[in-house]
C-alpha cells in the first residue's frame, strides 16, 4: 500500500513539474506569435498594404533565388503625382496610391511580389520568360494608365516604368537589378515615349549625383562639375 502511495505521489510530483515547466514555454509561443505578427507587419506599407522595403526586400530575394532566368523585376514611378496633392488634396492623392497599388498587385499575381517602396515609388518581382515580357509590361502599362474615379471624379493616372531581368542585365544580384529597372524607368520618364523600358547594364551603372539619379529633380537643372558626378 505505501509502495502504491509513493507512487502516485511521484506521477503526481512528475506533472506538477511539466505543467509549471509548460507555464513559460506557452508564454515565449504566445511572445513569439505576438513578436512575428508585429514584425509582418512591420514589413508592409501601412496605406497601400502591399509590401514594404523590407518585405519586398526579402521576398525578391527568395523569388529571384528560385526563378533566376524566369525572373522579372519592376520599377514604378507616378508622373505627376504632387500636383495631384496640391490641386486635388492628400486624401485623393492617397486613393490614387491604393488604386495603383490595388492594380499592380492583381498585375503580379500570386506567384509575384508588389510593394510600395517610397511615396510614389512601387516594385514588384514576378515570373515571367522574356518571350512574353512585352506583352506583360504593355499589360501592366495599359491597366495602370486608367483614370482613376475618386468622390464621382475621374482623376488621370500617368506612371514611368522599368524593368530588369537577370538574362539582360546577367546577374541575380537584388540591388544590381532594381538599380537597373529605376535606371530604366528614369529614362523613360525622361524621354516620355513608350510604354516602357527594359534595362541594361548602362541603366544599372548609371552616375549619380549626391547619391540622386540623373533625371531626378536637382540632377539636371545646371550644368555638372566632373567632380560632382560619380
Amino acid at each position: 500500500m505505501a509502495s502504491h502511495l509513493r507512487a502516485h505521489a511521484l506521477i503526481g510530483q512528475r506533472a506538477l513539474l511539466l505543467t509549471t515547466a509548460a507555464i513559460p514555454l506557452t508564454g515565449w509561443a504566445v511572445h513569439a506569435t505576438a513578436l512575428h505578427r508585429r514584425l509582418a507587419a512591420a514589413r508592409r506599407d501601412p496605406l497601400t498594404g502591399l509590401h514594404a522595403r523590407p518585405g519586398y526586400v526579402q521576398h525578391a530575394t527568395r523569388h529571384l533565388n528560385r526563378h533566376r532566368e524566369m525572373a522579372m523585376l519592376v520599377f514604378l514611378d507616378m508622373a505627376g503625382f504632387k500636383a495631384v496633392n496640391d490641386r486635388l488634396g492628400h486624401d485623393t492623392g492617397n486613393e490614387l496610391l491604393i488604386a495603383i497599388a490595388g492594380r499592380l498587385e492583381q498585375w503580379v499575381g500570386d506567384d509575384g511580389v508588389a510593394a510600395r517602396l517610397h511615396g510614389d515609388e512601387f516594385a514588384a518581382a514576378l515570373t515571367c520568360a522574356a518571350a512574353d515580357r512585352a506583352q506583360r509590361l504593355e499589360q501592366l502599362h495599359e491597366a495602370l494608365h486608367q483614370s482613376v474615379h475618386i468622390d464621382g471624379q475621374a482623376v488621370d493616372v500617368a506612371v514611368s516604368i522599368g524593368a530588369s531581368s537577370p538574362s539582360d542585365l546577367h546577374s541575380t544580384n537584388l540591388s544590381y537589378l532594381l538599380r537597373g529597372a529605376e535606371g530604366a524607368m528614369y529614362e523613360h520618364k525622361r524621354e516620355r515615349t513608350g510604354l516602357y523600358r527594359i534595362a541594361f547594364p548602362d541603366h544599372a551603372n548609371e552616375p549619380t549625383v549626391n547619391g540622386r539619379r540623373l533625371g531626378r529633380t536637382g540632377t539636371t537643372a545646371y550644368p555638372l562639375a566632373p567632380e560632382d558626378v560619380r
